[in-house]
């Protein structure tokens, strides 16, 4: 696992509303894909991905790893 260290602050409001959006439901779900996402918070699938590497460093309860790339990229997202 990746050395955690960016501190929720540094991170973007984009960042941060996909952030919320992973802890939100990272109880009932392990994997999500970056259109999903994107449609649920009105961002592009490219959007998503883009700002997940910034997510993948932040100190918090999540770990985010990128899964699959088949029509959408899959995260894996565990607590």
């Amino acid at each position: 696992m990746a050395a955690r260290s960016a501190p929720m602050q540094t991170l973007s409001e984009k960042q941060r509303r996909i952030l919320s959006y992973l802890r939100e439901h990272a109880d009932s779900k392990t994997y999500f894909k970056s259109r999903l996402i994107g449609d649920a918070l009105g961002l592009s699938p490219k959007e998503v991905g883009t700002n997940m590497n910034a997510i993948r460093k932040t100190d918090g309860v999540l770990s985010v790893e990128k899964w699959g790339y088949s029509s959408s990229t899959t995260w894996k997202v565990t607590q």
